[in-house]
């Protein structure tokens, strides 16, 4: 039978994630286009989950495409615990997020259990389209389809002077220390500045306690040094879009981003972007609507051997000390750049690619089943 209009969409919605920020974007976006859609939080079925933010289920009707925003790893024992009336006799569909050329092979197993994947990049999907030849599609986060609202916040709300030029490098500690490489972007604003008390950074840590051994190495970093301010408080969307509005550059010397949602939001907010360029970040930017650091690919060395045996870019300290540098002293360098950012964001993360993958008639095949998980086909 044919598959119903609409999907539904699972994942971690309760927690403050990447993954779980995906999801909650694409189903803004679906109920904004008005496309039937129904909320799955499979958080509480996953290990080391955390609520950190309300949410509520439905449970979808027969034949409606499933998009999981899990990743591989975790995707077999989600579809164990799972009931069953979630994934029988519907297409399933993984949406996974990679920050490297190539896919791990314990990505193998998940690959699967799903019968397509769709990305938020180009660069994802080229890491997975020899795990999956034929059956990965970009679908970017439909970001520009329900813009970030800042909450009506003045600098003062976060202890920033109004007189003072404020870099903001905001990041995830779950998301890994080595690939966020936020020491970087310590480092190159204070060879940029010194302790020049008109140059203020800002280094935005989610999840602090997720790694308290990387987080004593940001704390140790920024230590006595009196123009950098480490801003550990949970905040709420609207009180995070208020900090980036209230910056006048923001700053990301990472050396792999799957997509980048700090950056793109950044770019929404008219906020202008420095960030290494290189990975899924250029999927909404480029050398005209962002000011890109040079880098060169190195072997990914990782500590917590999340990451490992492909490359990733080491960003040029020099090349980024000179762009914030131009961009602190010319008020409006920033304004140009920060108006091509928004133009570009609006341009590229419309959600007309997620209404064309949703389309029904996509969905009529069988496609591939799994050979895992039975009851998938």
């Amino acid at each position: 039978m044919p598959p119903q209009p609409g999907l539904a969409v699972a994942g971690e919605l309760s927690r403050v994630s990447g993954l779980g920020e995906g999801a909650r974007l694409m189903l803004a976006a679906l109920r904004r286009s008005q496309l039937p859609t129904w909320p799955v939080d499979v958080g509480p079925l996953l290990p080391a989950h955390s609520a950190d933010l309300p949410a509520t289920s439905d449970t979808p009707p027969p034949r409606v495409p499933l998009v999981l925003h899990v990743n591989p790893p975790l995707l077999p024992l989600l579809l164990y615990r799972a009931p069953r009336s979630l994934v029988r006799g519907r297409r399933i569909i993984g949406y996974w997020v990679w920050e490297l050329p190539s896919a791990p092979p314990d990505w193998s197993l998940g690959a699967r259990c799903v019968h397509e994947v769709w990305v938020p990049s180009q660069f994802c999907a080229t890491a997975l389209e020899a795990l999956l030849p034929g059956r990965v599609r970009v679908v970017p986060h439909p970001l520009a389809s329900e813009l970030p609202v800042p909450d009506a916040l003045e600098r003062a709300a976060f202890g920033l002077p109004r007189d003072a030029l404020v870099v903001l490098a905001s990041f995830n500690l779950a998301s890994s220390l080595e690939r966020k490489n936020p020491l970087a972007a310590i480092a190159a604003f204070r060879a940029a500045f010194g302790d020049r008390h008109d140059r203020i950074l800002v280094v935005k840590v989610g999840n602090p306690n997720h790694f308290p051994a990387d987080f004593e190495r940001i704390a140790a970093a920024v230590a006595g040094v009196p123009n950098i301010r480490l801003e550990t408080r949970m905040m709420t969307p609207g009180e995070r879009h208020a900090l980036t509005a209230s910056s006048d550059i923001v700053l990301s010397l990472h050396r792999s981003e799957g997509f980048g949602l700090v950056l793109a939001e950044a770019m929404l907010l008219g906020r202008p972007v420095i960030a290494t360029g290189w990975s899924g970040n250029l999927t909404f930017m480029d050398a005209d609507s962002a000011a890109l650091v040079a880098y060169r690919l190195v072997p990914a060395r990782d500590p917590r051997q999340v990451y490992a045996n492909a490359v990733w870019a080491e960003p040029s300290r020099d090349s980024a000390v000179a762009e914030l540098r131009r961009l602190a002293d010319d008020g409006a360098a920033r304004s140009v750049l920060g108006a091509r950012g928004r133009a570009m964001a609006l341009a590229r993360l419309s959600s007309a690619p997620l209404l064309a993958a949703a389309d029904p008639s996509r969905h009529s095949a069988p496609g591939t089943a799994s050979t895992i998980v039975p009851h998938l086909s």
